[in-house]
């Protein structure tokens, strides 16, 4: 069963010079839409001089679902930019993957080839700059349960090394965890079948 994907372990940064344009290439790791947009406002503050903020990401799919990606030219001719970018995050077979480049202009244009070899070398030089890293596609479920099989609970935790993600300890105790795809059902069913537990998906 498919349970990990590739990506990357930190931020890195690239650069690539041409004809007096800089190509400053920034590749983060990233889970969520949301991640990709602060990146994007971040580098447009720090960049706010640069003509072209140009990325593309992907990420990994949800349960059901397709991978989700986007690329983007800002400006420059369509598919000069985004497109390489995204060949580069391809290339490697990464997942959970932004990378941005961003373009001075130097004041002599370079054409669409010119532009596609910049952008895919800036792109590439930032992922040669970090780390590949093989990370687990997670699924979350919870338990309540009564102090009084706390140990049993535990043993299963440690068992499949569950990570914990909230707990409570009230009346009712609580935890929330997540999984490896690979033992997500496995852990579930040895969990129902102990006395005043109740999983909840």
């Amino acid at each position: 069963m498919y349970d990990y994907y590739l990506s990357l372990l930190d931020k890195s940064e690239g650069s690539y010079r041409e004809k007096g344009s800089k190509f400053l290439a920034y590749a983060y790791p990233v889970s969520l839409e949301s991640e990709v947009q602060q990146h994007l406002t971040d580098l447009k503050k720090l960049h706010h001089a640069a003509r072209h903020h140009c990325y593309a990401f992907i990420l990994k799919p949800k349960e059901g679902q397709e991978e989700t990606y986007r690329v983007s030219d800002d400006g420059e001719p369509p598919h000069s930019a985004g497109d390489p970018i995204l060949g580069q995050i391809r290339s490697h077979q990464l997942q959970d993957v932004l990378v941005v480049v961003v373009r001075y202009f130097g004041g002599t244009k370079l054409g669409v080839a010119g532009l596609i070899h910049a952008y895919k070398t800036a792109a590439a030089d930032a992922l040669a700059n970090n780390s590949i890293v093989e990370k687990y596609v997670e699924r979350t479920f919870s338990v309540e349960f009564t102090y009084s099989v706390t140990s049993s609970i535990m043993k299963i935790i440690d068992q499949y090394s569950l990570a914990i993600l909230e707990q409570s300890f009230t009346e009712v105790c609580y935890y929330r965890l997540s999984a490896r795809l690979r033992d997500y059902e496995t852990a579930l069913a040895e969990f129902a079948e102990l006395d005043q537990v109740v999983v909840k998906h």
